[in-house]
């Protein structure tokens, strides 16, 4: 892929969802990109036919349709490599992925999915509450090793000493706790602390433009 930011760029998103992350990417990067609404849920023909997964995040860049988080954000990245969106060396590479591929699996397409997506995992209604509650348990889980991988790492941020695509990934699913009405801070919070210090940051302000409802029960403490 040809790096250059001159590219016709456009990214599918719908508010509050996953694509909030290579939104901030794009920003980050200081690339810009035609916003295209496509709300979960109510998906239009013309995004069927983009994306017959008919979900988001959907990146164009010219004639090449991308889609699935961690290949949206590797051309995000290959885009301007000089923003280091995935770390300063090889091993922070392979740390960010390490990040992006748990948070897209056991975090989102499991953990917050059976609690707001049950349908996915059963045909059978009465199931649904065992399912939900189990969910909710896992999503306490994932921000239960979020804490711990952070509280390890002496950085402002997941990876490194520098911002990465890992980190709006981290704040988004963050601000999903208030839709599941889990207080984070008392909780957690060396992660609340992280979240608190990255939400000024000019790519996140700019992004949760696009993402109005999205919050948290209180604060978070920088």
């Amino acid at each position: 892929m040809t790096s250059t930011k001159k590219q016709a760029v456009k990214l599918s998103y719908s508010p509050q969802a996953c694509s909030f992350v290579p939104h901030v990417a794009l920003c980050e990067a200081g690339i810009e990109a035609e916003l295209i609404l496509a709300q979960v849920g109510n998906m239009s023909k013309e995004f069927e036919a983009l994306n017959p997964k008919c979900r988001v995040p959907v990146l164009a860049i010219e004639e090449e349709v991308i889609t699935e988080m961690s290949a949206v954000l590797t051309a995000i990245a290959s885009i301007t490599p000089e923003a280091h969106l995935f770390g300063q060396n090889t091993m922070e590479t392979v740390r960010v992925y390490e990040w992006l591929n748990y948070l897209s699996t056991t975090a989102h397409a499991q953990s917050f999915a059976s609690v707001w997506r049950t349908e996915r995992f059963t045909g059978d209604d009465e199931a649904y509450p065992s399912i939900q509650t189990r969910g909710v348990e896992n999503v306490k889980d994932v921000y239960a090793l979020v804490e711990g991988k952070l509280s390890e790492h002496e950085s402002d941020y997941a990876v490194g000493s520098s911002f990465t695509v890992a980190d709006p990934f981290l704040i988004l699913i963050y601000f999903w706790a208030a839709k599941l009405n889990i207080m984070m801070e008392a909780s957690y919070p060396r992660y609340s602390s992280y979240v608190g210090r990255l939400l000024s940051r000019p790519s996140i302000v700019e992004a949760l433009k696009f993402n109005v409802g999205l919050r948290v029960l209180s604060a978070p403490r920088k």
